[in-house]
């Protein structure tokens, strides 16, 4: 039942985040001919840049945020419909507390909107024997507290029929987990944080320049925007702005994922009868997110694609021969989906370190710029947690830990993921 007074919340609330959305996207030349410095200059306004301005700025500080074409656009890695939120990380412990940690500011986050940012639908692991990451996993998430269910092969297939498991034998279901409209997601944290004072602005950063003291940052047109800080937070842009000093250590990758329509009336392929789920399928492992907000079921295939160039958008290949890969596997584990419609393929990009460790560190040679990036393809979840940590660093806060994994002298030129 609609309580009293609730839709004129809702009405403000949407109105409020399309004024804020709206009335900051200030022309960069008319802004910084104004003269003012700011304590942090942050470029992209993806998950990762969008967070830590958000906690820069209710520290206090004055922030400037600049993005090429603005927050969740459609070339950046954290456009696009949905992300997973799960916590299990196998042994990397230190990624399911970091996701612990975000997901409660995710859910705070949607609450506050008109519209849902976080679907907790939970999420289903799957595999065909348990193995060392399924045992860390479940041994993690005890330790941590966080709610999960194991489930053996019987009570899998009782509980999900509209999934053939009859080559599985254990899996789990973290209850608390779910998935984030990315789009939405990082646009309602940019717009709080504009709320809060921080300043967006449209353009291309160049490399930083250190001038005393101050970092100088160069907008395209000449405009030049001056801090005590600069935090490169720019995705799969960040071995273009530095290719001496990250080059190939981050490797973006093109990733193809597809959405396919569900039979008429069936709920069996949406949320709450089907959560998010992953299969290892021996090794070869595939996730997907059941229909929300009747967008579709969505499908990818967990396997780094070609290198790709994010303004190139090449190559751009035909997405025939992943279809088929995809169908096979729907054919195998989903066989009411296997000739399904086709409602939409999305490319999405991975901006993969070496080893699929984030990137959070200094600048080796300008004491003022911070590099973040190296996501991977799991990093939007943890968007909130980054934020807290970098902006901590960026501040000199006397509990700020830098954590040793994340730093850019583990990043190599040679690819080999571990973190999965």
């Amino acid at each position: 039942m609609t309580q009293p007074g609730s839709m004129a919340i809702n009405t403000g609330r949407r109105r409020l985040l399309q004024g804020v959305l709206a009335a900051p996207l200030v022309n960069s030349r008319v802004f910084a001919n104004t003269g003012k410095t700011f304590d942090t200059i942050i470029i992209g306004a993806g998950v990762f840049g969008a967070w830590t301005a958000w906690h820069l700025s209710r520290a206090g500080q004055s922030v400037a945020l600049v993005d090429a074409w603005g927050a969740g656009n459609a070339r950046s890695s954290s456009g696009g419909e949905s992300r997973v939120i799960r916590t299990a990380y196998g042994p990397d412990a230190i990624y399911s507390r970091m996701a612990q940690k975000s997901l409660l500011q995710w859910r705070a986050l949607s609450a506050r909107q008109s519209q849902p940012v976080f679907h907790p639908t939970g999420v289903l692991w799957l595999s065909s024997f348990r193995d060392d990451y399924i045992k860390t996993s479940i041994k993690n998430l005890g330790q941590l507290g966080i709610r999960h269910e194991v489930l053996q092969e019987q009570a899998l297939a009782n509980r999900y029929p509209q999934m053939d498991m009859q080559d599985l034998k254990i899996g789990f279901l973290e209850q608390d987990g779910g998935a984030l409209l990315a789009r939405r997601g990082v646009q309602a944290v940019v717009a709080e944080a504009v709320a809060a004072g921080v300043k967006l602005l449209i353009g291309k950063a160049e490399a930083p320049v250190q001038h005393g003291d101050s970092v100088v940052v160069r907008l395209t047109g000449g405009q030049s925007l001056t801090a005590a800080s600069a935090v490169y937070a720019c995705g799969p842009w960040l071995p273009k702005v530095f290719p001496d000093v990250i080059g190939p250590r981050i490797r973006p990758t093109r990733q193809v994922v597809f959405f396919f329509g569900t039979p008429v009336g069936d709920t069996r392929f949406a949320p709450p009868e089907l959560p998010v789920w992953a299969d290892f399928n021996g090794g070869d492992i595939f996730y997907g997110i059941p229909d929300l907000e009747s967008r579709g079921f969505k499908i990818a295939h967990d396997v780094h694609g070609p290198e790709f160039d994010p303004d190139t958008r090449q190559p751009r290949g035909s997405h025939l021969e992943a279809e088929q890969n995809v169908r096979r596997y729907l054919q195998k584990r989903f066989p009411d989906l296997a000739t399904a419609p086709l409602l939409g393929v999305r490319i999405c990009q991975y901006e993969n370190s070496s080893n699929g460790d984030y990137l959070l560190d200094r600048h080796p040679a300008l004491k003022g710029v911070w590099l973040v990036g190296g996501g991977s393809g799991h990093g939007y979840k943890n968007g909130p947690e980054v934020g807290a940590q970098v902006a901590a660093g960026v501040m000199g806060a006397s509990n700020f830990q830098p954590e040793p994994r994340f730093s850019l002298a583990t990043k190599l030129t040679t690819h080999n993921r571990a973190v999965h």
